[in-house]
C-alpha cells in the first residue's frame, strides 16, 4: 500500500535566513500537526518523495550574514527555485527581531531580489510574534527581553538594540526597512484589522498602487489568524506563489486559519495537544555539547548557569581561530581540548564570549583593523571566519566522538556549524524552549545519524537552556 502522506499537497515552503530562525518556523508546522522536515537546499520533488511527502517544507540558509553582493549571488537561484515548487506559499523566514542592516542581511534588498522570481504588486510582511513576545502597533516592533521579561521597544532592547552586527536603532519597521530599499512601504495597522473595513486581503490590494511591501500589525494569535486568512485569499488569487516575509508569526498565523478553515477547530486543538505532548516529552543524555557563538547577555547568563551545575568550560581563542595565519593551529589545538574534557564524561560548553563586553571580541576586531579592514568588515569578516572554523571544530569532534546531543548558540554560528555538518534534513524532535527545539538529523553518514541538535538564538530560551537539553524533559518518554 502506498503511503498516503505522499498525496498530500505542499501548503507551504519557506526559506530561512538562519538556522535558528528555520527551526523556529519548522517547530511550529511540526506541533500544528503537519509533517515537515528542513533541508539544507531546495528539495526536489524525488527528493520529498522519497522521505515520504511533506505538508510543508523548509530550506535553512545563511542570508542572515551575507551582504548585498553575496544575496545578488545566492539568492536569485534559490527564490527560482522556491517558486518553481508546488505551494500556494513562500514565506522568507527572518528574525522576530527583524534585526538587519542596509550591507548585512538586508531583509529590504532581498525583497528587491524576490521580485524576478514572484511577479506580484506587494509584499506582505507579517511583523508579529506574540508566542515569542514579539509585538506590532501601528507598524512600531515592540519586543520581550529573556533577561528581564520586560517588553521594549525594538530600538531600546537591552539586547537587540546592542547587537554586535545588526544593532536595531529604529522600531518603526517601514522606516526600518525602507532604509535597505527603495521599494516604498506601507502599514496595515489593528485600527483596520475590523472586517467592517473590508477584509485585510482587499486592502492589502487597494494599498498596492502606493507601497510594494506592507507591515501587519499585530498583539496577539487572533490578529495572527486574520494575517493568515489574508496571505492565503492572497494567494488564491494569482497563479505563481505568494512571497511573504516575516518571523514565525507567517506559520502561526497560516495554521491556525487552515485549522479554522478546515472546519475541525475542535479536531485540530484536540490533535495540536496530542502532538505537543509528544514533543514535549525527551529523555535525559549522559552528556552535551554546547558551541556558544553569541555575545548576548542571555547567552552568558545561560553559560554561567551550566559551569555552576559543573559543565567544563572551553573558552576560544577567538583571535588565533579568526586569523588566516593562525586558524590551522587553532582549530587543532581547540579540538583536542574538547575531546580531552568530553573523554571524562562531563559536558563541556565551547564560547566565543561571556557577554557583549568580552574582552576577545574587541582583540580580534583591532588585530583585523590593523590588517586595513574597516571596524565594520573587521567585525562581520572576523565572525564569518570564527564560525567557519568552528564548524570545522564541531565536524571533528562528532567524527570522533560519540555524541548524542549537540546544542549550537548564536544564529550565524549555528548556521555555518550546521552547514559543515551538512545532514540532508533535519526533522523536529522536542521542544526546548519556544524557538529554540531539539531536532533530529536526517543523515546516510554514519557519524550523524542519532545526532540530535538544538539551535538557538542568542535572545532564546531561559538561563537553564542548557540544563534542559542534558536532564530532559523531567517526565516518563
Amino acid at each position: 500500500m502506498s503511503d498516503p502522506r505522499t498525496s498530500r499537497p505542499l501548503r507551504l515552503a519557506f526559506y530561512g535566513d538562519d538556522f535558528t530562525g528555520s527551526t523556529d518556523a519548522l517547530e511550529v508546522l511540526a506541533f500544528s500537526g503537519l509533517r515537515c522536515a528542513l533541508f539544507l537546499s531546495v528539495p526536489t520533488p524525488a527528493q520529498m518523495e522519497a522521505l515520504g511527502g511533506f505538508d510543508a517544507i523548509g530550506v535553512a540558509g545563511n542570508s542572515r550574514a551575507m551582504t548585498n553582493a553575496e544575496l545578488d549571488t545566492h539568492l536569485p537561484d534559490v527564490f527560482s527555485r522556491l517558486a518553481a515548487l508546488p505551494t500556494p506559499l513562500v514565506h522568507y523566514k527572518v528574525c522576530s527581531t527583524f534585526d538587519s542592516a542596509p550591507a548585512t542581511g538586508s531583509i529590504g534588498h532581498v525583497m528587491e531580489l524576490a521580485r524576478g522570481a514572484f511577479r506580484q504588486p506587494l509584499v506582505p510582511i507579517v511583523a508579529a510574534t506574540p508566542a515569542l513576545g514579539r509585538y506590532c502597533l501601528f507598524g512600531h516592533l515592540f519586543a520581550r527581553s529573556a533577561t528581564d521579561g520586560q517588553v521594549y521597544r525594538i530600538d531600546r532592547h537591552p539586547i537587540m538594540s546592542v547587537h554586535p552586527v545588526t544593532p536595531m536603532h529604529e522600531s518603526d519597521l517601514a522606516r526600518h526597512l525602507g532604509r535597505q530599499t527603495t521599494m516604498s512601504i506601507g502599514n496595515l495597522p489593528l485600527t483596520r484589522f475590523d472586517p467592517s473595513s473590508g477584509s485585510m486581503a482587499e486592502q492589502m490590494t487597494a494599498m498596492a498602487g502606493a507601497c510594494r511591501a506592507v507591515v501587519l500589525d499585530g498583539l496577539e494569535a487572533g490578529h495572527l489568524t486574520q494575517a493568515g486568512e489574508c496571505l492565503q485569499q492572497m494567494a488564491s488569487a494569482q497563479a505563481a506563489p505568494l512571497f511573504v516575509v516575516g518571523g514565525s508569526g507567517v506559520e502561526y498565523g497560516l495554521t491556525q486559519y487552515w485549522q479554522r478553515q478546515d472546519g475541525q477547530a475542535t479536531a485540530a486543538r484536540k490533535t495540536a495537544v496530542q502532538v505537543s505532548d509528544r514533543y514535549t516529552r525527551f529523555e535525559a543524555v549522559d552528556q552535551v555539547l554546547v558551541v556558544s557563538g553569541s555575545a548576548s547577555r542571555l547567552s552568558a547568563t545561560q553559560i554561567q548557569a551550566a559551569v555552576d551545575a559543573g559543565f567544563k568550560e572551553v573558552p576560544v581563542d577567538v583571535q588565533a581561530l579568526g586569523l588566516e595565519s593562525q586558524a590551522g593551529a587553532a582549530v587543532e589545538r581547540l579540538v583536542r581540548e574538547v575531546l580531552d574534557a568530553l573523554a571524562t564524561g562531563a559536558s563541556v560548553v565551547v564560547h566565543t564570549a561571556r557577554g557583549p563586553d568580552d574582552a576577545r571580541i574587541d582583540a580580534l576586531i583591532q588585530t583585523l583593523q590593523a590588517q586595513g579592514y574597516s571596524a565594520g568588515a573587521a567585525r562581520h569578516h572576523g565572525g564569518r571566519l570564527v564560525s567557519d572554523r568552528l564548524g570545522e571544530v564541531v565536524d571533528a569532534i562528532v567524527r570522533a566522538h560519540p555524541l548524542r546531543r549537540l546544542v549550537l548558540s548564536g544564529g550565524d554560528t549555528s548556521s555555518r556549524v550546521t552547514q559543515v555538518l551538512a545532514p540532508d534534513a533535519l526533522e523536529i524532535r522536542a521542544r526546548l524552549a519556544p524557538g529554540a527545539p531539539l531536532c533530529r538529523l536526517l543523515s546516510s553518514a554514519p557519524h550523524l545519524q542519532g545526532l540530535e541538535l538544538a539551535l538557538k538564538g542568542g535572545q532564546m530560551g531561559d538561563a537553564d537552556y542548557f540544563l534542559t537539553a542534558l536532564r530532559g524533559s523531567g517526565t516518563p518518554v
